[in-house]
This record gives C-alpha cells, sequence and structure tokens, in this order.
C-alpha cells in the first residue's frame, strides 16, 4: 500500500531569515493601523470639537438622535434647543451631530 502514499521528507531545521523580517511586519502593521483607522478617527474628532465650540445662539441643529431644531441658549455642558412652537429641550452639546444652513427647519 505504500506505492499510494508518497513519502514526506523533513525540510531542513533553523530559521531562515531571522527575526528582522517579524519586526519589519509589526511596524508596517502598526503604520498600516494608523493610517486606516487612529488617523481619520482623530480627525473626525477634532472636526465635531471643533463643530461643538462654533454653536451659537440661533444656529439649527441635528441631534445625533434625529432631533432636529433651532439654539435658544448655549452653556458650558448643554444647550436648549426649540425643536417647534413653544417646545424646548435640553440635550448635552456632544449629541449635536450636525449644523444645517439656516431656514432647513422651516422647510420641513
Amino acid at each position: 500500500m505504500d506505492f499510494l502514499i508518497s513519502p514526506a521528507y523533513a525540510q531542513a531545521g533553523g530559521q531562515a531569515g531571522g527575526i528582522m523580517p517579524t519586526l519589519i511586519m509589526v511596524g508596517l502593521f502598526f503604520v498600516f493601523m494608523y493610517f486606516m483607522i487612529i488617523r481619520p478617527q482623530m480627525k473626525r474628532q477634532k472636526e465635531h470639537k471643533k463643530l461643538l465650540e462654533s454653536l451659537d445662539k440661533g444656529v439649527e441643529v441635528v441631534t445625533s438622535g434625529g432631533v432636529a431644531g433651532k439654539i435658544r441658549q448655549v452653556g458650558e455642558n448643554f444647550i436648549v434647543v426649540e425643536v417647534s412652537d413653544g417646545v424646548e429641550i435640553r440635550i448635552q452639546k456632544n449629541a449635536v451631530a450636525s449644523v444645517v444652513p439656516k431656514g432647513t427647519l422651516e422647510s420641513l
């Protein structure tokens, strides 16, 4: 029955390339992770922080929960948003997802 199975020969022992190729691959992995994941996330965080600092009374915003309204008061951590005539809600500044152009809420 040995003629159906070819013999397996052992490969020559020892490390062929050493540790340097492994270190280069790990380094390239971290560089890839930085440019594909970490850097874009830091850029988004910086843009969101700039957006939060630019909030002012009268600006129309949309929150991360989908609530749209006009800012009536701006505090240090919270803002008061008018979502309808006479209906105001207090939300955290961090919940603001985007600023929309003026007049957008009237067209809805």
